[in-house]
């Protein structure tokens, strides 16, 4: 860059490079025609071999270390085409003089790279590969030449200006990798004579342009068209204009813009801004061009007048003009740009439809005297500012402005120029609508961070060299900036690490200068491209982020250009001290490029491999080497475990990365001159198989050295990715293969001799330069190599197949084509995926013995990135199959074969990932829940698709009996997808399969060999068989699956009891119908509990069927006799009671419960109390006590009280004061008052619950409330030990207790009783 030099003579050999101030041994200029004695640090001409160019790089870096190597040097990633190298062969064949040079450019927006060589413009596309680059030859016509050719001229041939014109209305996506720009127009204008040239479409060959020829004129509106007028000599133009006024310098235009016109073919506006001041507008069209001056709201004045008050232009000004944003869309009518001035940035609007029209919409200072809106002037030791350049990043959001300012030493008093780059960026919420046309009041932008210094102290430089001077952003480093300088030299510059980072992209003279520089499109959206650099003489070069951040200096105190600086006797420039470890960051220019490796260095954070990772790859690519050669391995797994070698695990083991130098190597024949033909040659084929061979031996000298064994044990992950690499090893040979045989089908077919590229043409060649250009962006040593080229060397990375078809799948098929083709494009990307997946499958199985275990490894073909490879392409073939208009019966098969492969496929890269997450512990929910999803979508409509070829044929098929033949055609289109749904528990599909078959012997069979959880596919079966209401069926298919239906008719007991009788368990059948009287809810509690998402039985059954189960419970009980029979049938008998009961209370309540206790819910023995109670009648109060009669003793025990509220209940049912009364005047006897007290309710109670012939389940009254008590009781204590007890509490027993404690002994004794008979067994 800034040369850090280590001595001065190479310091001072640097500054007689200078252009004007040559040193005696170097040529003045670098179109020398003598190159014998040229440097040996030379980059080579042009027109020479491809081979010479990497002269000074070692080949080492792309063959035996594989693409992937680190690099900190700028990479030449292509050649000019061979018409740009004849046409500069012959330019330089001249005498042309030393101030001549080749113009040329790059344009970001189109990936186009222009160079003018004498009167040619030739452009192509920076970044096609070399094979397949396309290189348009437009030819100036002799008007805007001028008659004594360039050569008379020479300083007008490096002032073009070129600007594209995309008719497509819209930009490209950097993705589509593989485009071609089918409708481009070109405007070209030259700087001094002003002359433009407009090509409408520079596909048509032979077009001539329509031109504006050289002139001076400034007539407000002139118009031309195409071949009228012959323009005079810019020669005597110019004399004219300065024999008018001999004092003003011509005028020349400093910066050009193009857009298209919405809704107009072929018609675009271009806007040039001259050096005096003036704006200047042309309409071009096919037909002509039109030029106007623009004046409404146009001011260029200098922010400093004249002596005499009157605004005074600055020359040069204004500097820029750029478009806000790079691209607009066809719909959008007006464009916004900004223009440069002396002092402030300018907004203007132009409206492209219905008339051309500009406005300026706001304008901001940025060299004032408020320094926080751009730059302070007038500070102590400043004499003059110049902006240089002005330049907008992609979302229009932010300004970077390159600025030179003059300054003044006050100790030494000389002058020096700081350079720096001032970045501006639109105020937060600041909306200015394009319909106002009043300039804002307040200010639009802001500075987004404080003046960036590049040079601090720098050589003083005249305004010509100032303003040669360009400015370009985008490129990597994100936020990174390169300067272009007029004497040939790129300088990047970033801020990186809290401080400011200069890299010099310099050539030696023989190599010419740099042209322009543009940014590498990103293969990813929303991301910024490497620097990609046009020289004059060496091609393309491309500046890797790496170079920037770690051969980057701090700012020297020197010029940008070639000169040196201003203190050349000062000590050298200062190095970079603050890089992780012992690290000199070194210039990465041509003196540089001859270190090769020697000089590298590594840095934390940017590069993770230690010294210890080097030496160890270093000693196993010797051991291995040696193995090759010797077939002898002593010692080598000692000296590698003691290297570290086994150290790390995954993709930094050094067995990992060897292995992938191995499959990734690029093969040093292989050439990319004769263009796309190339990949039909055996070369692909043989190369990859020598990898194959070499790989192997890898594995060899692993398993020999033992160093398998190490890695089995050990590293698994590691072991497991060379493996891989072998699978993909495999799969890229079998596609070789398979295109192969693609290429010689179309041969035989519609290819020609005349047209090779036939051969080629097709969605897998399509998806092979996608890929390739993919990686060819993504890793800059590959950016010289063909798409095919570098496909098939990159083998490590065959997952980036199917991130292409993920993301650009449209454009391979190509979704304006019709129907047929895509057909045939979908089934070819199809089989290249079957085949990857299933030789990768293949490989794995025949070499089985070297894999680690598999616990917890996921296989590269079980990624995430080909998972969603493949469901896109099984999804446009879904909607491919789903199309009705011109597809014929035999396509839709041949389409649907190829789905039904990729679905087989794809179902199995789910399972392999699923059981991945399994054996690790992950959560696999998500992954499942999406594989069972598009697993039945997919079964579900291949199956679709298979009865609708059968029905298609059936109808096409006028044979009578092909109505009998429909079963067997359909097994035999299903057999194949049935194999998949069985494989991947696809249980609806063969469900569906066999019932449309009818075919109970399949269905069979499938459920013995179809296990899985829950059962497998019988418990689908049964599921289904219930849910349709087939029970019978269900149990015929116990008899075959006894223990399958038990487990499923676990959750559906009203039909479980029925299986276990045909099993001969009669008591858990009993315990079955038990609980089905009893539930209570409409699904079995212990159901709902474990499966809550389940669909279960719909079953509440009413108190007559409760009954009728708990007879078949009695009845099942009974014919099994188990060792508790007797207690079971006790308890069975006890639950009738209670029904019975419920029947017999529910009749005796209110009509508005009547319904309810009638019903089919089944209420519990308290509940069955408390209605008793509510109902205060003396039968509902009977009643309860015979709901306590039939519960058990836990249920009395723990609900005494309301026993108790029972009794009390009952007791006044009967009137004791008057029958007390009654006794007193009747004077009843023993016998009458006995039968009397016979004939309470009280008395019933008693003999119901204490009396001889009281019928109880589980034990007595007795034992929870006694009928009497031993102590007496304590009037006013409420504590209740009996019946008596609550009988003491009574309001009636002072008088009428004697009454009551007799009725109660009565019941108790049951002596001569005369009351009606009760049992609710009845």
């Amino acid at each position: 860059m800034f040369s850090p030099a280590t001595n001065k003579s190479s310091f001072g050999h640097q500054k007689g490079r200078h252009l004007g101030h040559a040193a005696p041994d170097s040529p003045s200029t670098p179109f020398s025609t003598s190159f014998e004695n040229r440097p040996s640090s030379g980059t080579p001409a042009p027109w020479t071999s491809r081979l010479s160019v990497f002269a000074r790089i070692p080949p080492v870096k792309k063959t035996e270390k594989g693409v992937d190597a680190e690099t900190i040097q700028p990479v030449y990633v292509g050649e000019f085409p061979q018409v740009v190298r004849d046409a500069q062969a012959s330019f330089l064949q001249k005498n042309v003089p030393g101030g001549a040079w080749i113009s040329g450019g790059m344009d970001k927006g189109t990936s186009l790279s222009w160079i003018v060589c004498e009167n040619r413009l030739f452009v192509w596309s920076y970044v096609s590969p070399v094979a397949s680059r396309k290189c348009f030859v437009l030819e100036f016509p002799p008007s805007v030449i001028g008659s004594g050719g360039i050569s008379s001229e020479p300083s007008h041939c490096n002032s073009w200006m070129v600007r594209f014109i995309n008719w497509d209305g819209r930009r490209k996506s950097s993705n589509n990798v593989v485009q071609q720009l089918k409708s481009l127009g070109i405007v070209v204008c030259n700087q001094k004579t002003q002359a433009l040239l407009f090509w409408p479409d520079i596909s048509e060959d032979g077009t001539a342009p329509v031109t504006i020829p050289a002139s001076f004129d400034d007539s407000n509106n002139l118009s031309f068209s195409p071949g009228v007028g012959k323009a005079s000599s810019y020669r005597q133009q110019q004399h004219n204009r300065n024999k008018d006024s001999n004092l003003v310098e011509p005028s020349y235009f400093n910066s050009l813009i193009a857009c298209a016109v919405p809704n107009r073919e072929h018609v675009c506006i271009a806007l040039a801004c001259g050096s005096n001041g003036e704006l200047w507008q042309f309409q071009c069209t096919p037909s002509g061009i039109s030029r106007k001056k623009v004046s409404q709201n146009f001011d260029t004045s200098s922010a400093q007048g004249s002596d005499t008050g009157k605004p005074l232009v600055r020359k040069g000004y204004p500097r820029s003009l750029i478009w806000r944003f790079d691209f607009h869309t066809s719909d959008i009518t007006d464009r916004e740009f900004f223009l440069l001035t002396d002092y402030e940035i300018q907004c203007f609007t132009i409206k492209l439809v219905p008339d051309l029209s500009i406005s300026k919409r706001w304008s901001h200072e940025i060299i004032g005297s408020d320094g926080d809106q751009g730059i302070k002037k007038d500070l102590a030791a400043q004499k003059r500012i110049w902006p240089l350049d002005l330049q907008v990043d992609d979302r229009g959001k932010e300004l970077t402005v390159l600025v030179a300012t003059l300054c003044m030493d006050r100790i030494s008093s000389s002058s020096y120029t700081q350079y720096s780059l001032l970045t501006m960026q639109f105020r937060p919420r600041i909306h200015i609508s394009p319909e106002n046309t009043e300039p804002p009041r307040e200010r639009v932008l802001e500075k987004k961070t404080p003046l960036q210094v590049i040079i601090p102290k720098a050589r003083a430089e005249g305004d010509n060299f100032l303003f040669s001077m360009r400015l370009r952003v985008g490129g990597k480093p994100s936020g990174s900036a390169i300067i272009l300088s007029g004497d040939g030299t790129a300088t990047v510059s970033c801020y990186w690490r809290n401080s400011t980072r200069l890299y010099q992209f310099d050539l030696p003279w023989d190599a010419g200068k740099v042209i322009d520089a543009s940014v590498f499109p990103s293969t990813e959206e929303g991301e910024e491209g490497a620097w990609v650099v046009l020289t004059e003489k060496a091609g393309v070069w491309v500046i890797p982020e790496k170079a920037v951040l770690l051969g980057g200096v701090e700012p020297p105190e020197r010029s940008l250009s070639r000169k040196g600086s201003s203190n050349e006797g000062a000590a050298e420039e200062r190095r970079n001290l603050e890089f992780g470890g012992n690290i000199v960051p070194r210039r990465a220019s041509s003196e540089a490029w001859d270190a090769g490796d020697r000089q590298r260095t590594m840095i934390t954070g940017i590069v993770r491999r230690s010294a210890q990772d080097e030496e160890s790859e270093a000693l196993l690519r010797s051991l291995f080497h040696d193995f090759l050669l010797s077939k002898q391995v002593h010692g080598s797994l000692e000296n590698l475990r003691n290297s570290g070698a086994f150290e790390k695990d995954g993709e930094a083991n050094v067995f990992a990365r060897m292995s992938r130098s191995i499959v990734d190597t690029l093969a040093k024949h292989w050439t990319t001159t004769r263009g796309a033909d190339i990949i039909a040659l055996s070369v692909v084929s043989s190369q990859l198989l020598d990898k194959q061979h070499k790989h192997q031996r890898f594995l060899q000298f692993l398993a020999l050295s033992k160093c398998h064994e190490e890695l089995y044990s050990k590293q698994r992950d590691s072991l497991q990715i060379i493996l891989e690499h072998g699978e993909k090893l495999a799969g890229m040979i079998q596609l070789r293969e398979l295109q192969n045989i693609i290429c010689q089908n179309r041969s035989t077919g519609i290819a020609s001799p005349s047209n090779p590229s036939i051969e080629i043409a097709g969605s897998l060649w399509g998806l092979i330069q996608l890929v390739g250009e993919k990686a060819r962006r993504s890793t800059v040593l590959l950016m010289d190599r063909d798409n095919a080229e570098v496909f098939y060397s990159k083998v490590s990375d065959l997952e980036e197949v199917f991130y292409c078809l993920e993301h650009q799948l449209q454009y391979i098929i190509g979704g304006e084509q019709p129907v047929m083709v895509q057909i045939q494009r979908a089934c070819e990307l199809s089989d290249a995926c079957t085949t990857l997946i299933r030789s990768a499958v293949n490989y794995r199985h025949e070499n089985h013995a070297w894999y680690p275990s598999p616990e917890g490894l996921t296989p590269w073909c079980c990624q995430p990135v080909v998972r969603t490879g493949l469901w896109s392409l099984a999804s446009f073939m879904l909607d491919l199959l789903n199309e009705e208009s011109g597809v014929n019966l035999s396509t839709k098969s041949d389409l649907y074969s190829h789905l039904e492969g990729l679905t087989e496929d794809l179902l199995e890269t789910y399972t392999g990932a699923i059981t991945a997450k399994v054996e690790r512990g992950e959560d696999h929910k998500g992954l499942s829940g999406q594989y069972w999803k598009r697993r039945d979508s997919l079964l579900d409509f291949l199956y679709l698709q298979i009865k609708g070829f059968v029905e298609a044929k059936c109808q096409q098929d006028s044979d009578e009996d092909i109505e009998d033949q429909r079963e067997v055609i359909l097994k035999d289109r299903s057999l194949p997808l049935l194999s998949i749904a069985r494989r991947h528990e696809g249980y609806q599909t063969m469900w569906t399969i066999c019932c449309d078959l009818n075919d109970t012997e399949l269905l069979r069979n499938l459920m013995h060999e179809s296990m899985g959880p829950k059962g497998g596919f019988s418990y689908f079966v049964f599921e289904q068989l219930y849910l349709n209401h087939q029970f019978a069926k269900l149990l015929r298919l116990g008899e075959e699956f006894q223990d399958e239906l038990a487990v499923f008719l676990k959750q559906h007991k009203d039909l479980l009891w029925l299986h276990e009788i045909f099993l001969n368990q009669f008591s858990p059948a009993s315990e079955t119908l038990h609980s089905l009287a009893l539930s209570q809810v409409h699904t079995p509690v212990s159901v709902a509990e474990e499966e809550p998402d389940s669909e279960l039985t719909n079953f509440m059954p009413t108190l007559k069927e409760r009954k009728r189960l708990l007879y078949l419970s009695r009845i099942a009980i009974m014919a099994g006799r188990d060792a508790e029979f007797e207690k079971k049938t006790k308890c069975i008998e006890a639950e009738i009671a209670i029904l019975k009961l419920q029947e017999e209370i529910g009749k005796l309540l209110p009509d508005d419960l009547k319904s309810q206790v009638l019903g089919s819910q089944l209420f519990t023995p308290g509940e069955l109390i408390e209605l008793c109670l509510k109902g205060q009648t003396p039968m509902l109060s009977l009643r309860a006590f015979d709901v306590f009669a039939w519960t058990n003793s836990s249920f009395r025990k723990s609900n005494r009280s309301l026993l108790e509220e029972c009794w009390r209940s009952i007791a006044n049912q009967d009137d004791w004061g008057s029958i007390y009364q009654a006794s007193i005047d009747e004077g009843w006897s023993e016998e009458e008052t006995l039968r009397i007290l016979r004939g309470t309710f009280l008395f019933q109670a008693s003999y119901k619950c204490y009396g001889p012939e009281a019928a109880t389940y589980e034990g007595g009254f007795d034992e929870v409330l006694p009928l009497t008590q031993n102590e007496p009781q304590i009037p006013g204590k409420h504590v209740v030990c009996s019946v008596e007890g609550i009988m003491l509490q009574h309001k009636d027993f002072p008088e009428a207790g004697k009454l009551m404690l007799t009725a109660l002994m009565l019941g108790k004794l049951g002596s001569d009783m005369k009351v009606e008979n009760y049992s609710p067994m009845e």
